[in-house]
C-alpha cells in the first residue's frame, strides 16, 4: 500500500466535483469531493480511479502520483468530465 497524492489545478477558482474509487488490499472505497482549484488530496491504497466534472467555466488539470507512477489529464469547459486512473 502506498500514498496516493492528487493535485487539482488549472484556472483559479474553477469549481469541480470528483468521485474517487480507492483500492486497498482488494477492497474498494468510494469518496466524493467538491471544491475549487487549486486543491490537494491524499489517500493510502494500491490503486485509484476517478471521475472529475467541471462545474464552472475554466480549465481543470488533475495530477495523480503514486510511487514512481504519475498520471496527468486536463479538461476545459463547464460540464466536461475527465476519467483518470493510477495502479
Amino acid at each position: 500500500m502506498e500514498k496516493i497524492l492528487i493535485e487539482i489545478s488549472g484556472t483559479e477558482d474553477v469549481v469541480y466535483s470528483a468521485d474517487w474509487q480507492v483500492t486497498v488490499d482488494g477492497e474498494t472505497y468510494s469518496y466524493q469531493e467538491e471544491g475549487k482549484a487549486p486543491a490537494y488530496y491524499a489517500y493510502e491504497g494500491n490503486a485509484i480511479q476517478g471521475s472529475i466534472k467541471t462545474l464552472s467555466e475554466g480549465r481543470l488539470e488533475v495530477t495523480i502520483q503514486k510511487g514512481g507512477n504519475r498520471s496527468r489529464s486536463s479538461t476545459q469547459g463547464k460540464g466536461s468530465t475527465l476519467n483518470i486512473a493510477v495502479r
